[in-house]
């Protein structure tokens, strides 16, 4: 054994396809926030209230979460198959023809594709968390503004949101550090492909270590994304309580 230093770290500084990697990260967490996030949010409030057929969807909205990630990433592979695929031939019936592509295997749709994949995966769990935050919001406070004149956007906006302000930070880092750490739905679908295109940092560290046979250039990028995971979650935290404030 021979002692290296930090020459892994420069090493993935200088390595282009881990920032390509970086990168698709980057835009898994920026789909999983403002994507995940406000249509948990917007469901929640809709399914909050007495509607018919409320706990139905409630239990349909919650079920993509508790379905095997790998049954998910097969079933959704086969809706995005360029030939016989559900999305392709739904497109041709509406006359869009024109935009079948094929999903998976064009380095310029890959990824988001995938993240549409990864957004309808787990937006059930922030509707779960949402709806029981609803919850607890007081009723006494909906209805005094209600008797103020406040129609229902005003509520939402201000009394509603800011009531879980605490439980939506919550689901921001939940969605961050679930986020950075993506791997098993990329691998079975697309294992980083085509051409590194879906690559995201937990696929890059698997295929370093245990494909390239590379542990420490595979250790050095599990660190990074430790670091780069508290350094996301502590932005987030300070600006969100700066709003708070």
């Amino acid at each position: 054994m021979e002692y290296i230093g930090f020459s892994n770290y420069i090493s993935i500084f200088q390595d282009s396809t881990f920032w390509l990697s970086f990168r698709n990260n980057i835009l898994v967490v920026l789909a999983s926030i403002f994507g995940q996030i406000p249509i948990g949010l917007a469901l929640a409030i809709l399914l909050n209230r007495k509607l018919k057929g409320a706990k139905f969807f409630r239990t349909i909205g919650f079920l993509p979460v508790v379905i095997s990630t790998v049954v998910i990433s097969i079933t959704w592979r086969m809706i995005y198959n360029s030939e016989q695929g559900m999305l392709n031939n739904l497109l041709e019936s509406v006359n869009l023809g024109f935009l079948a592509q094929n999903w998976l295997g064009n380095p310029d749709y890959a990824i988001y594709a995938i993240l549409v994949t990864i957004i309808w995966q787990f937006v059930g769990l922030y509707f779960i968390i949402f709806l029981s935050a609803l919850q607890t919001v007081p009723e006494e406070l909906l209805e005094a503004a209600e008797l103020d004149g406040a129609n229902e956007w005003q509520k939402i906006f201000h009394i509603t949101i800011p009531s879980i302000k605490n439980v939506i930070l919550v689901a921001v880092i939940l969605c961050i550090s679930g986020s950075l750490k993506t791997f098993d739905l990329i691998y079975v679908m697309t294992s980083g492909g085509p051409a590194h295109s879906t690559e995201v940092m937990a696929t890059y560290m698997y295929s370093a270590t245990f494909e390239g046979l590379s542990y420490g250039y595979g250790s050095a990028i599990s660190v990074l994304i430790l670091i780069f995971s508290l350094i996301l979650i502590l932005i987030t935290t300070k600006v969100l309580n700066a709003k708070k404030d």
